[in-house]
C-alpha cells in the first residue's frame, strides 16, 4: 500500500496549489493540469 506522500504531485496552473495523483486520474494523469473542476472551469472562462 502506498503512503499519499508517495504519490505523485503537480502545481495546478490556475490557482498555483499543488495537487496528489487520484484514482480517477490513473489513466490520463499525463494530460491533468488543474486540481479540480472550479479551477478548471475558472481557466477555461479567463481564457475566453
Amino acid at each position: 500500500m502506498l503512503k499519499k506522500s508517495d504519490l505523485p504531485t503537480r502545481i495546478c496552473a490556475c490557482c498555483g496549489r499543488p495537487f496528489t495523483w487520484r484514482k480517477k486520474w490513473a489513466r490520463c494523469w499525463e494530460e491533468v493540469k488543474y486540481c479540480s473542476v472550479r479551477c478548471s472551469s475558472r481557466q477555461r472562462k479567463a481564457d475566453a
